[in-house]
């Protein structure tokens, strides 16, 4: 098996958190989850040797419940936690987040109350006018949804230099 990346992990735990705050979980459990995912992110060591020596509580932000989860991606690749939020909440929905002015919230309503489990579906929605009878929507809300998922596509898939620099 493949060992896992820091960053890898760190997306894993961006993702729980994501999932987290569209289900409506308390605050504070997503807040653990983003923290987590931060320091995994910005850890200057490889997560696996941590893990080897038995110190993955020692990075900032983990704790019991939270290495351990660690620990079952990194010696089975998976998560079962990750495997039941995805069958709760659409992983999809989580891609909404990067569109301007959408939060989890606005994401819950449109599926809950449309059923958009996706871009194009939101997209779609929003250009034949099922959005603005939502509560807190309206034409200009639709608008700005349009307009973000267009701006989301323009986006460069280019990497900053720094990103790169130690690749080459």
């Amino acid at each position: 098996m493949e060992k896992m990346t820091n960053q890898e992990l760190a997306k894993t735990f961006q993702l729980i958190a994501d999932l987290l705050e569209i289900k409506g979980e308390n605050i504070y459990k997503i807040l653990a989850y983003r923290k987590a995912s931060e320091s995994l992110s910005n850890l200057s060591q490889d997560v696996n040797e941590v893990w080897k020596l038995g110190r993955l509580m020692e990075i900032d932000g983990v704790g019991k419940a939270i290495a351990e989860k660690i620990d079952e991606l990194l010696s089975t690749g998976h998560l079962d936690f990750l495997d039941k939020l995805e069958k709760e909440v659409p992983p999809s929905l989580a891609e909404m987040l990067q569109v301007p002015d959408l939060g989890p919230k606005k994401i819950a309503l449109f599926w809950k109350q449309v059923g958009i489990t996706n871009l194009s579906e939101l997209e779609s929605a929003a250009r034949n006018g099922r959005l603005r009878n939502l509560p807190g929507m309206g034409e200009k809300s639709e608008a700005k949804i349009i307009a973000g998922i267009e701006a989301l596509e323009r986006r460069s898939t280019r990497l900053p230099l720094g990103r790169v620099w130690p690749f080459a």
